[in-house]
């Protein structure tokens, strides 16, 4: 029984597979091909601190572990995930002993970076300015808005991309050789398999791991596309709910309505939801989009958007992704105005900045003797007693308000009629002060 509790598992194939050289790994050619920024790093001779900026799966951690053995320096590495302050300061002091007992310079990788808090990010700087460690920083987030400034200053930035399918088949096919070389893959399978990875490595070898055992319990050795998609649990596209990828998405979504490309607001959509993003959380934004981007060039967007998202809190998934859907289509087929937009935005900077005005004498209401004593309401002027039912020329701002134009319409869907509209009734104003 001793014999069966001590035997060593077995390494996963991510890790078995993990490169031992620079020429190994693949993708990343942007920063390591020949000439590149990280390669030229390596073949400085002399390791520099880095963050490594990248979705899951694209070779950070990698790639510190083998910047340590390029230099033959400690690799020390932490889980922002796990440790504190406490774990930093043990690691601290191995590097020091490193150096002092052993001559050896020491490589501390921090996996996850943005997951430690200022304080814990801040208790790397004093060991990272003397040069007692070269600090690697591994994070999926954007790290200007993740990592504290002092850090970053005195860290280069490399920004790692997801692999592509071309890069993903070579990893497919080393793993195959290296370790499914007794099963034989249809060609529909193979594809399936690289695409569920969504450009993930180590997803892309779980999954391949999973598959064996699968495999193995239908007693075959070829693996169907029909066998590989009832084996594999379909995984997410790469999405964070609050992070990069989420913010990058809605951006691109919304340009993409704004730029009245009906199929690509579409396609936006439906990754978003495929990821997991909050149908309610996108019905929001869509009706912002109805008001901002949209406005009065067709009033109806608005209602439609507040339809769709209604419904879908009627009939939920997957029911109520179509009625969303309909609407993103509408936003993005529609006329575009930021009019409403402009003229709100102007209008609340200049109430910011300005003083407060009273209300005019004549727009104020006399529901009392004192006031109408006091001169509420006098001389207003009903609109619907007025020719066309406008007041022409009357003035309905404060005293001594300096002339102000925040809405200015589009030639572009009703908005069109609407400008029209308002130049006949700019038109009656000017004819009414020339009478004065």
């Amino acid at each position: 029984m001793s014999d069966l509790f001590s035997r060593e598992p077995d390494a996963p194939l991510a890790e078995r597979l993990r490169p031992k050289t620079l020429d190994e790994v693949i993708g990343q050619t942007h920063l390591l091909g020949p000439g590149k920024p990280l390669r030229l790093a390596f073949e400085s001779g002399k390791p520099h601190s880095m963050i490594l900026w990248g979705p899951p799966g694209v070779g950070k951690t990698t790639l510190a572990r083998l910047m340590a053995g390029a230099f033959d320096a400690e690799f020390i590495a932490l889980s922002a995930v796990f440790s504190g302050v406490k774990d930093i300061r043990d690691a601290i002091a191995r590097a020091q002993f490193a150096l002092e007992q052993k001559n050896r310079h020491t490589i501390l990788f921090v996996d996850e970076v943005h997951r430690f808090n200022k304080a814990q990010q801040d208790a790397f700087l004093p060991f990272v300015e003397q040069g007692l460690v070269t600090f690697i920083g591994a994070t999926t987030e954007n790290p200007s808005f993740e990592v504290n400034s002092a850090l970053l200053s005195r860290a280069q930035v490399y920004v790692l991309k997801p692999l592509s399918e071309a890069e993903l088949g070579e990893l497919f096919d080393r793993a195959s050789s290296v370790a499914l070389a007794d099963l034989s893959f249809e060609e529909g399978a193979r594809a399936l398999i690289i695409g569920y990875a969504d450009g993930d490595a180590r997803r892309l070898l779980n999954n391949l791991e999973q598959l064996r055992t699968a495999v193995l319990a239908a007693k075959t050795s070829r693996v169907t596309e029909v066998l590989a998609r009832d084996a594999m649990a379909k995984s997410g596209r790469r999405f964070d709910k609050g992070g990069e990828e989420f913010y990058d998405q809605i951006s691109a979504l919304h340009k993409s309505m704004r730029g009245s490309n009906p199929d690509a607001a579409l396609y936006w959509l439906l990754r978003m939801l495929d990821g997991g993003a909050d149908p309610l959380y996108l019905g929001r934004r869509m009706i912002r989009m109805a008001s901002e981007d949209i406005g009065l060039a067709d009033p109806r967007a608005l209602r439609l958007t507040l339809d769709a998202v209604e419904t879908y809190e009627r009939l939920g998934s997957p029911e109520g992704e179509l009625a969303l859907a309909q609407a993103m289509i509408y936003l993005a087929c529609a006329p575009k105005s930021n009019a409403v937009y402009v003229a709100y935005n102007n209008a609340r900077a200049l109430i910011s900045d300005d003083k407060s005005r009273p209300v005019p004498l004549h727009l104020r209401n006399a529901p009392t003797k004192l006031m109408k004593e006091l001169g509420y309401g006098h001389a207003y002027r009903y609109a619907h007693d007025e020719p066309e039912a406008y007041s022409a020329g009357e003035d309905y701002f404060p005293e001594d308000m300096p002339e102000v134009s925040f809405y200015q319409p589009t030639p572009r869907g009703l908005e069109s009629k609407i400008a029209e509209r308002l130049a006949h009734l700019r038109e009656l104003d000017a004819k009414a002060k020339r009478k004065k």
